[in-house]
């Protein structure tokens, strides 16, 4: 009977929600030097991440046995702009994201199996500042993630998330050493959800942070640690909540970043394995990134 209750509840959220994931922010895109701003200049950031799960966790940490799998593979370029203009010491940015999403989700205790493409939810981040020191660089934001990708409650991978949600960054990287060859850097992120438009439910505040440690070798080279937390810090609201309980997950892997100064372009790879999940999915995140400056 406990089971079964699990599986009713995972499978009524998803359902509801039309989202394998309530939050808009992806886990573990930055990794090591995660809360850097680059400085003045354009980028392209090309963002391909790959998430699977084969566990769905309940509320208490136990894995709910009801047969979940699910794969994300995402492709989302991002354009940077930091300006040579300075407000209050620190270069003003901007910046814009548009993913592109392919989930494939199964739950046999519901004999349901959904697979969708497309489009997600655009972010709009039209304030950056970024502060760089000899031995520390420091970030803050705010923007704003628009609901443009297709949603259908009953379809569970929808691309989009069918609301606003409002971002707040703060981010920085110190140096331990002159040279800058060893960094250590922390990523926060707050999510502030609207009601979403086709069920009365307003998902809860979530709470991300991205820490990373890295040593740099070789000149172009950097090989370290990085890893995530995210937290439900709010319950949901509105009659067609599911549950009053709040998510949580961790995680941690290897990265290992290089510069390609003939091609102006910066690449990262790192694995992530999460752990300590609650109330949501527990799997595996790997992300190539590619950053190119023009």
């Amino acid at each position: 009977m406990k089971k079964l209750m699990h599986g009713l509840l995972v499978i009524s959220f998803l359902f509801l929600t039309g989202s394998v994931f309530a939050e808009h922010y992806v886990n573990g895109v930055e990794g090591i030097k995660g809360g850097s701003v680059p400085p003045p200049g354009t980028y392209l950031r090309l963002y391909n991440a790959y998430y699977t799960a084969d566990k769905m966790m309940d509320p208490s940490g136990s894995e709910a046995d009801i047969g979940f799998d699910v794969e994300v593979m995402a492709v989302v370029p991002r354009l940077i702009w930091v300006s040579q203009k300075t407000v209050l010491g620190g270069n003003y940015a901007a910046d814009i994201i548009v993913p592109f999403v392919s989930t494939d989700l199964q739950i046999d205790a519901a004999g349901l199996g959904d697979d969708q493409t497309g489009l997600g939810d655009i972010f709009i981040e039209p304030l950056v500042l970024a502060w760089h020191g000899d031995r520390y660089d420091a970030a803050v934001g705010a923007g704003v993630w628009l609901p443009t990708g297709d949603y259908d409650a009953s379809e569970p991978a929808s691309p989009g998330k069918d609301m606003y949600t409002t971002m707040l960054t703060l981010g920085g990287t110190v140096y331990a050493d002159a040279a800058r060859t060893w960094s250590a850097s922390l990523l926060s992120r707050y999510e502030i959800h609207s009601e979403m438009d086709e069920l009365d439910l307003t998902p809860g505040d979530d709470f991300h942070f991205e820490w990373g440690v890295a040593k740099t070798v070789g000149k172009y080279w950097d090989i370290g640690l990085a890893g995530y937390c995210q937290w439900q810090v709010t319950k949901d609201k509105g009659r067609d909540r599911q549950s009053n309980e709040k998510d949580q997950v961790y995680a941690a892997g290897p990265e290992v970043s290089v510069f390609i100064p003939k091609a102006m372009l910066f690449a990262s790879l790192r694995a992530l394995w999460e752990f300590e999940a609650e109330d949501r999915s527990e799997g595996q995140m790997a992300v190539l990134t590619l950053t190119k400056i023009f």
